[in-house]
């Protein structure tokens, strides 16, 4: 099964069109004809099998035959990651979060970040090509790029978790996270959060977790903690 998105899509639709671009690659590509049947989701759960009644590579029309809403995992997974130096490590890191299963992301930049500008755009379509590629129908949600110090001063909720590199008792996270509970996990940049950043966190509930002994950069640090958090709610 290919998997298209069109955030548009509801249910009170019977009809919709493919942009130009879905519809070249529907018709050009995957050489779709009319009566074909192809399978959309919002990025909110719903799975739509649509027939196509026009097939035409500019504007490829379709007509939805059936619907299925998708649950939601119990939990909440939200991986707050700093930008890494080369922007290609830090898409690749949103293509395999995604895959393997996160519900939000947000971008912190931090004293020790190299990289302080990201591009929102290009990100998303990282994202939401990496969540038809695994064919899910929740898109992950993406936050702007913000501090670290403000995003320490929101509320947060669940279980708090800060992943550095400090020599210190830190407990794995595997053991720290519990099934079916929200979970948020701090991951520095390449220098690695500050001491005034990790006193900042555990003044603010966050507890220090260890991702194993060695040490790792950071878009694989936030792969380990997705894969773990991952295999503890789905193991």
């Amino acid at each position: 099964m290919q998997l298209f998105y069109n955030p548009e899509l509801d249910n009170s639709a019977s009809q919709f069109v493919f942009n130009s671009e879905e519809s070249k690659h529907l018709i050009k590509v995957l050489r779709k004809k009319e009566g074909d049947l192809v399978h959309i989701t919002n990025g909110k759960g719903y799975l739509y099998e649509a027939k196509i009644i026009t097939a035409d590579a500019k504007k490829c029309k379709a007509e939805i035959v059936d619907v299925d809403k998708k649950h939601r995992k119990m939990h909440w997974f939200h991986l707050v990651v700093a930008p890494t130096k080369m922007n290609d490590r830090f898409e690749w890191f949103l293509e395999k979060a995604t895959e393997i299963g996160v519900n939000e992301i947000t971008p912190i930049i931090c004293e020790n970040s190299e990289r302080k500008i990201i591009k929102p755009e290009r990100m998303q379509k990282v994202i939401q090509s990496a969540m038809k590629q695994s064919l899910q129908t929740y898109l992950p949600k993406l936050n702007d790029a913000i501090t670290y110090k403000d995003f320490i001063a929101k509320p947060h909720e669940g279980l708090l978790f800060i992943a550095h590199c400090e020599d210190e008792e830190k407990l794995d996270l595997k053991r720290r996270v519990a099934p079916d509970k929200d979970v948020t996990v701090l991951i520095g940049p390449e220098g690695d959060f500050s001491k005034t950043e990790i006193k900042l966190a555990y003044e603010n509930g966050f507890l220090p977790v260890s991702l194993g002994e060695n040490r790792l950069r950071t878009e694989t640090a936030a792969i380990v903690a997705c894969t773990t958090v991952n295999l503890i709610n789905n193991g």
